[in-house]
């Protein structure tokens, strides 16, 4: 489960809820998840209760938080798609990273479980039965498995959902899980190594305390609306100093709320240009940055040329304007 970013349109009602097709494929990525999820934690249960392997009842605990985080998924999706409304005028963005919160918190949890039960039975070592029906359903997970991982990257690519990435990138984590559990059976069941199967439980649980450690990591940038990475920023800054009628841009403030990005900044312009020609320039530049940033919500504030208005966050520690380079400069970072 870990991240990508987003499409749009514009307009209040339909401004953040994204293209319709977007909308759709998100939602069957996660109907998909949760079937896949469901139908492996049936299997994956009687193969356990079968060879008794601890590296199968890792990735039987493993299957149940992938059906908890698609179902969490299931709903986060839905209300970030939800339009903007009354109470929320930026939209259900936020949900996404919110979801990403409670996915963390499952994974760290199991891993967690795993680990402890991996140290009990390197202290006891249990002999496994039965490893042929494991592996069996091992490859049927692994088949399952990488064909919802190769939808569900189609719809990442289509939509850019932090979400469906997440979940992306947690199943195809799965099938090298499932490969290592294959592994550990064939070695403790022929070659009699009891130790293998505890020993690929606490490769898998660190596997998973790094997967929840990026998924965290993520979700936290989004919910504290971090930045732009400095490309991008420079980019809007250069599309917006191109128009031969605005002098120079700053105060670049950009941010991100599950599939919609905000992007707001200042112009300068000449002082003696009447109201209706400054509306039309910072249109021009709107249009232009939203181009190349199709998923943004773009905010445009008019400064007269020798008046510019500088936001007081902005400002570094030396009092300098990070977003106030001279034009056909890169702005301070």
């Amino acid at each position: 489960m870990t991240p990508d970013a987003a499409p749009t349109q514009t307009g209040l009602g339909r401004a953040f809820s994204g293209p319709p097709e977007s909308e759709r494929l998100m939602r069957w990525a996660t109907y998909a998840a949760v079937g896949t999820a469901v139908t492996l934690i049936l299997f994956k249960l009687v193969a356990w209760s079968l060879t008794g392997s601890l590296s199968l009842l890792s990735t039987l605990v493993d299957s149940v938080l992938d059906a908890a985080a698609s179902l969490l998924n299931l709903y986060a999706v839905r209300v970030a798609l939800e339009p903007a409304d009354h109470d929320h005028r930026f939209g259900h963005g936020k949900a996404e990273p919110l979801a990403g919160l409670a996915q963390a918190a499952f994974i760290g949890g199991s891993a967690l479980f795993l680990l402890v039960e991996a140290g009990s039975r390197f202290l006891d070592p249990v002999p496994l039965a039965h490893s042929g029906v494991g592996v069996a359903v091992m490859v049927v997970s692994i088949t399952a498995t990488l064909g919802l991982v190769l939808f569900q990257r189609h719809v990442v690519r289509r939509t850019r959902s932090v979400a469906i990435s997440a979940d992306s990138m947690h199943y195809a984590g799965d099938v090298l899980i499932n490969l290592s559990v294959i592994a550990s059976l064939l070695l403790t069941q022929w070659a009699g190594l009891t130790w293998a199967d505890p020993a690929f439980a606490t490769a898998i649980a660190a596997y998973l305390l790094f997967t929840g450690w990026t998924i965290l990591r993520t979700a936290l940038s989004l919910l504290m609306d971090k930045e732009f990475e400095e490309p991008d920023r420079l980019r809007i800054l250069d599309i917006a100093r191109d128009h031969p009628d605005v002098h120079d841009a700053h105060d670049l403030r950009t941010r991100s709320s599950g599939q919609q990005a905000f992007i707001q900044l200042h112009l300068e312009m000449d002082r003696d240009f009447p109201l209706w020609k400054a509306h039309r320039i910072a249109e021009q530049v709107e249009r232009r940055v939203r181009h190349a940033f199709p998923d943004a919500d773009v905010l445009i504030h008019q400064d007269p040329t020798g008046i510019a208005e500088a936001h007081p966050s902005l400002a570094y520690e030396d009092g300098t304007d990070p977003n106030h380079a001279e034009p056909g400069t890169s702005a301070p970072g």
